[in-house]
């Protein structure tokens, strides 16, 4: 665990306001009747986890380990948004869990691997 603490500590960070954001009963906003807002919201959370998780592994790691890659990075968030589905409907009330909300989740994951693959990691070798 330490190990994760000193090389993904924005990507813990983001983990933990995930799991705030995910749990607490949010206020009413004048964005609330927007139709969707909420789905752009989860698919930017997730995105934005994504793109931490790339940049500070390739901070770490000049070689892509594809199964890291893909169980840590991809797999992980997109199961931490199932997870997070199920914690709102069974330990929150007023929210609920969706099967949409995990689809947004998902969409931001995968946007921010492409990203991270395509743009990120181009940056880090020009750096290098």
């Amino acid at each position: 665990m330490l190990y994760f603490i000193r090389k993904y500590p924005l990507s813990l960070l983001v983990i933990a306001a995930i799991l705030f954001l995910s749990l607490f009963n949010p206020p009413q906003t004048k964005l609330d009747p927007i139709t969707g807002i909420d789905k752009v919201v989860h698919v930017c959370m997730y995105l934005g986890l994504e793109l931490i998780i790339w940049i500070e592994y390739l901070r770490h790691h000049e070689n892509l380990n594809w199964v890291k890659i893909i169980i840590l990075g991809i797999f992980a968030p997109i199961a931490l948004g199932g997870l997070m589905e199920i914690a709102q409907m069974e330990l929150t009330q007023g929210r609920s869990g969706e099967w949409a909300d995990l689809l947004a989740d998902t969409i931001g994951v995968l946007v921010g691997a492409a990203i991270g693959y395509f743009a990120i990691q181009g940056i880090f070798r020009k750096k290098r």
